[in-house]
């Protein structure tokens, strides 16, 4: 009888093991820190959940965007988001075409949101383009 109560933990234990190491493999963070170690892109987000910001990691920089829900002509969708970043020493070496690019993934994702992007990202926006391609007289 033990033996037979022995075994069935030794199950159980096992069992749970490879429980744990599934949601490790596939908990969103972790692959979300991993894209940023790897500094490449991802993004995530509960599009349920219009009270929990999204993440986004790009270049190994973190982004965080918070929703707002907002009224369309049909329907509750997001309307407005705002872009920070935690880490504003990192941004060393960011473009503004990253930024676009950053943008379009976003609205990928909320077609009808405005995107606010907070200081220092904002700062990218002051010049606009065509007055860097004049010349000067």
């Amino acid at each position: 009888m033990i033996v037979i109560l022995f075994r069935l933990l030794i199950l159980i234990a096992i069992a749970f093991l490879i429980y744990t190491a599934y949601k490790y493999i596939i908990n969103p963070r972790r692959k979300l820190d991993l894209a940023r170690e790897q500094k490449s892109f991802y993004f995530h987000d509960d599009p349920s959940n219009t009270k929990q910001n999204f993440l986004m990691t790009y270049k190994g920089i973190l982004f965080e965007g918070e929703k707002y829900l907002g009224t369309t002509e049909n329907a509750f969708e997001v309307v407005n988001i705002n872009v920070s970043t935690p880490d504003p020493q990192g941004l060393k070496g960011l473009e503004r075409n990253d930024i676009y690019f950053l943008e379009k993934e976003i609205l990928i994702h909320y077609p009808h949101a405005k995107i606010n992007w907070k200081y220092p990202l904002n700062r990218l926006f002051i010049k606009s383009v065509d007055n860097e391609n004049k010349q000067p007289e």
